[in-house]
């Protein structure tokens, strides 16, 4: 998109909850941002949910709240089709005011884990499955939305319907018109299993062009569902009582001929996959923290919910947390099933791909994999709640090794944050929280 074209335009990159921070800038402001960037202090990646500064955080009380500096990714300017006035918005991630990448940014995060594939001579490439919900939040509770056909609430379940996606198709319509415009490459989407649940799967990237695309893709699909009259969440769990929102990477590993080093020419796949996957494993539980960010994220970890709490693999089974899909051996990969919509797409992979290759590099082998219901087998499980998820993700040397210290230590501290002020909240206003925020 050519700046040009606009008047206005928005500079922003992504914090530690996946929401964007950056200024509203004029046009004529964005021939200097490839070499002056934008200024922003470095402690504003590190906010909590709410947008305030964490107490007692060095970046602000130690350092003194310095200046970063945001430079462009070389993704944008992508339009922004939910706004009424044409406006852009250029994706930027933060550096110190030396030139070094800001160690706390989550984007940076991804990129240290990509370049220790990249040092093998590798490609990491990925997809995501995105869900979300549909809502109607103009009462003091989440209820179903309208159907546009009947004018009536959604009533019941309609997984796989193409009647129910037909109901909501301006909105699809439009979904897919914003995905193209904005270069995200989107694939299928379907009618899930939840009260105005869908899903929405984002086609197979390098691995940072798929993570730009499902945080652009949270952001456009909430904007929309603004101008159709209704809210789209991303919470874990909408409905105490109904399906939650996952989300789910499948990735595979590419060698510098362009072969998946997954594939073995069997169904089984290759000792780097099973690797990778024992590597997924071990992290599993010290990394629910970032599959499960959030307190009510935790209501979502239900055994027997579609959602797993056990660290599990098995071949084309949906029980299990880690999945090894059916198909030609050239498209081998893997899918990690664990993660809740709710989460930070640029920590989501970094986590996920970083435990895969520590796998790979430690030669590790995973244990048999599962046949039949994941749920009845014993199995190491995620973090039971919030607080042990933070403590257990502080105390992780392998987390420590994937992430860096800064984004471990920025996470739990923001995170202890947010607890605190949680508590304070009514349950039943918790909603109001994170309905658009994660």
């Amino acid at each position: 998109m050519d700046l040009s074209e606009v008047t206005t335009f928005r500079a922003a990159a992504c914090d530690l909850n996946g929401q964007m921070r950056g200024k509203r800038m004029p046009a004529a402001a964005a021939a200097k941002l490839a070499t002056a960037g934008v200024r922003m202090p470095l402690s504003v990646l590190n906010v909590d949910v709410w947008g305030s500064d964490i107490a007692g955080s060095p970046l602000v009380f130690e350092s003194g709240d310095q200046d970063g500096i945001l430079y462009p990714t070389g993704r944008g300017p992508v339009p922004m089709p939910w706004l009424e006035n044409r406006s852009a918005l250029v994706p930027m991630w933060m550096f110190e005011q030396g030139g070094t990448p800001f160690a706390g940014d989550p984007r940076h995060a991804l990129a240290r884990v990509l370049d220790t594939f990249s040092a093998r001579g590798w490609q990491v490439v990925a997809a995501t499955e995105m869900e979300f919900t549909l809502v109607d939040d103009g009462g003091e509770a989440l209820r179903p939305p309208i159907n546009p056909q009947t004018g009536r609430r959604l009533q019941g379940h309609a997984i796989l319907s193409i009647r129910q996606l037909d109901a909501f198709d301006a909105f699809f319509t439009d979904l897919y018109a914003g995905c193209a415009a904005m270069g995200i490459a989107v694939d299928s989407a379907i009618s899930e299993s939840g009260l105005g649940q869908f899903e929405v799967t984002l086609a197979h990237r390098p691995a940072m062009e798929a993570a730009d695309d499902a945080w652009l893709f949270k952001t456009l699909a909430r904007g929309l569902a603004r101008r159709h009259g209704m809210a789209a969440t991303f919470m874990a769990k909408p409905y105490a009582n109904d399906a939650g929102n996952g989300m789910h990477l499948h990735f595979s590993v590419l060698d510098d001929t362009g072969r998946n080093v997954f594939d073995d020419g069997g169904p089984a796949g290759s000792d780097s996959l099973r690797a990778a996957v024992a590597g997924c494993l071990r992290a599993m539980p010290d990394s629910s923290l970032i599959l499960a960010p959030h307190g009510p994220s935790y209501d979502r970890l239900v055994p027997g919910a579609h959602a797993p709490t056990g660290a599990g693999w098995g071949y084309d089974n949906r029980t299990a947390a880690i999945r090894i899909p059916a198909g030609p051996g050239k498209a081998r990969r893997i899918e990690h099933r664990a993660a809740g919509g709710d989460i930070t797409p640029y920590l989501l992979l970094a986590a996920v791909l970083g435990a895969a290759l520590s796998g790979i590099e430690d030669g590790l082998a995973p244990p048999a994999p599962i046949d039949g219901n994941a749920y009845e087998h014993d199995l190491p499980q995620m973090a039971a709640g919030w607080e042990e998820a933070i403590a257990r993700l502080e105390a992780s040397a392998l987390m420590r090794r994937i992430l860096g210290d800064a984004i471990v230590d920025n996470l739990c501290m923001t995170k202890r944050q947010e607890m605190r002020r949680l508590a304070a909240i009514p349950p039943e206003e918790h909603w109001q929280v994170y309905l658009e925020t994660v």
